[in-house]
């Protein structure tokens, strides 16, 4: 006989290999009974689809303040889903507090917003302060940029936001979580109705209107994508229509840009203004359904869209593209449209190579069109008013209006409706009321974190799309950070270092270990200027997405038009 077909060795009765007695439950984590029920009590009649995980995960976080073992390894169970996806999903996202078995964290979480504005403004000493005055039943940590840069600094107790936040207001809130309300909105639905809205809509589904009349208006007016990449938005609808259907819809209203906080205005101040441009986009490229991603740090805004899209489908107006709203789970990366849709799928926000582009190849795997807030703000005015009245807008050659988030050194910031083209000077002495008492204008950020700074010497500079970039910057989403004389450019651009290597999703070594390198020589001795241009080139040419690509901006920056910083030690606030 040969070797091979020898029989096996039995082993002795009733027992397994060598020996030893069978395992009494199967391999991997078992499922407690009580966990399980739990998780099937929250879920109720929701469908155990493998795209609604994050928001299932964030039914369970909202009820127990956490996502605990036998939570996860019962959600898993219950959505037929390996435990390990379920795990690698809620430890990416920074919303999720996923603890150890027997672990119990304290029942109220306190993050302090570190993001450049906020720094500025104050925040290293309330995260110095904040544990002293709140005790240990009361975790304070760091968080990203919240979105609400122009009252800085902000806090977050629980899962709502403390503006102009000092010590004794956070440890009153502490005291007594709030709870997200919707905002009483000063244009509910009945209001906008009455002031002629959902007329465009109306005529766009009831034959009055033609798809192509409609996307010329908006490209005759230059209406681009005003998220950050500034894609002419008639052509980006052109592609999406001459694609195959079933086509989909996804809209981001996820801007987590430190400095940007636009679409949040938009939404707070007139949402069925954005509401309906979105429809009207959805009906001119035939969306069947269309997907609302909201930031997690916008609790209020994401009750206030539920209640007015409930009142919006109750009237019938949503019947050509059916709507869901989801919900991030705090991932800056999931702002770029890929991750986006990786996350509205229900995974982790990696972004994904390119081509295909999501035009082609999107959510699902269909064609999708993705728009942000702000350009679907403008497409009702453009329409109703006519191409020509958004394009006579307009500064130093340039089209069209611009919502510039404005904060930092300067009397009044906030979002400023402004031409097109604007400079920051004039952003600052016209829209701001110049700079704050006792600050002399330094330097600025023209588009956010990713955009890089210029000196206050090029404060004349047009701020639009493909006016910075023969600077090393970029306009991105018109978010305008105002820098003094009393901040280092130094610790400004570690500190914005430091936002990248805390939110690079890890996908790519030359983002995820590029940014995690430059972070630590950048605070450590003297600047390295050949080593640090030499690993910013590499970040740029060999990074998958735009934020491994952006992330060298402000050190680059500082390196080329602020020498006299660089003699110096690095700076505090």
């Amino acid at each position: 006989m040969n070797v091979f077909e020898q029989p096996p060795t039995l082993p002795p009765s009733g027992r397994g290999r060598a020996g030893r007695r069978p395992p009494k439950t199967p391999k991997g984590r078992q499922v407690d009974p009580q966990a399980l029920a739990e998780v099937r009590a929250l879920l109720g009649e929701r469908e155990r689809r493998r795209d609604l995980l994050i928001e299932h995960l964030h039914l369970i976080q909202d009820r127990y303040g956490h996502l605990s073992a036998a939570h996860l390894a019962a959600l898993a169970q219950e959505m037929r889903l390996a435990l390990a996806e379920v795990y690698e999903v809620a430890t990416f996202y920074a919303h999720f507090d996923v603890v150890k078995e027997g672990d119990t964290p304290p029942p109220v979480t306190v993050r302090v917003c570190d993001s450049l504005s906020c720094a500025m403004a104050g925040a290293e000493r309330l995260l110095a302060d904040l544990p002293k005055r709140l005790g240990a039943n009361v975790r304070v940590v760091r968080a990203p940029c919240m979105g609400a840069c122009d009252r800085a600094p902000v806090c977050a107790v629980g899962h709502v936001q403390v503006m102009q936040a000092d010590a004794a207001r956070v440890a009153a809130s502490a005291a007594a979580p709030p709870h997200a309300h919707a905002y009483a909105t000063p244009t509910p639905f009945d209001a906008y109705v009455r002031g002629g809205g959902y007329e465009l809509l109306k005529a766009c589904s009831g034959g009055a209107r033609k798809r192509d009349d409609i996307i010329k208006a908006v490209s005759d007016a230059g209406l681009r994508g005003l998220g950050g990449a500034g894609f002419p938005t008639g052509r980006k609808w052109s592609l999406v229509r001459a694609e195959p259907a079933p086509r989909l819809f996804a809209v981001n209203a996820d801007e987590g840009e430190p400095g940007t906080f636009k679409d949040r205005y938009y939404l707070e101040r007139d949402p069925h203004r954005f509401i309906e441009g979105m429809l009207v986009a959805a009906w001119v490229v035939e969306a069947a359904e269309t997907y609302l991603y909201i930031r997690d740090e916008y609790p209020e805004l994401r009750l206030l869209l539920a209640q007015e899209l409930a009142k919006v489908e109750a009237a019938g107006l949503s019947r050509h593209s059916r709507i869901h709203l989801r919900r991030g789970a705090g991932a800056y990366i999931c702002g770029e449209e890929s991750a986006m849709i990786e996350s509205i799928e229900g995974k982790r926000g990696l972004p994904r190579h390119r081509p295909p582009y999501v035009a082609q190849v999107g959510l699902f795997g269909r064609p999708t069109l993705e728009q942000n807030v702000e350009t679907l703000f403008w497409v009702r005015d453009i329409i109703e008013k006519g191409a020509t009245w958004f394009s006579s807008q307009g500064r130093h050659e340039r089209k069209g209006f611009r919502s510039f988030s404005v904060s930092g050194r300067v009397k009044s910031p906030g979002v400023k409706v402004a031409p097109a083209g604007v400079t920051a000077r004039e952003l600052i002495e016209e829209f701001c009321g110049g700079m704050a008492d006792g600050h002399a204008f330094k330097g600025y950020l023209p588009g956010g974190a990713s955009g890089g700074i210029l000196p206050a010497s090029m404060a004349d500079v047009p701020l639009d799309f493909g006016t910075l970039e023969q600077y090393g910057c970029f306009v991105g989403s018109h978010a305008v950070v105002i820098l003094s004389d009393k901040d280092d450019m130094k610790a400004v651009a570690l500190n914005l270092m430091k936002f990248f290597e805390g939110e690079s999703c890890g996908q790519c070594t030359p983002c995820r270990v590029g940014t995690e390198k430059a972070t630590k020589l950048m605070a450590h001795g003297p600047w390295d200027r050949a080593l640090l241009e030499e690993l910013s080139t590499l970040m740029r040419d060999a990074s998958i997405c735009g934020l491994g690509q952006a992330a060298p901006n402000p050190l680059l920056c500082v390196l080329k038009y602020f020498p006299d910083d660089l003699k110096k030690p690095l700076g505090h606030w």
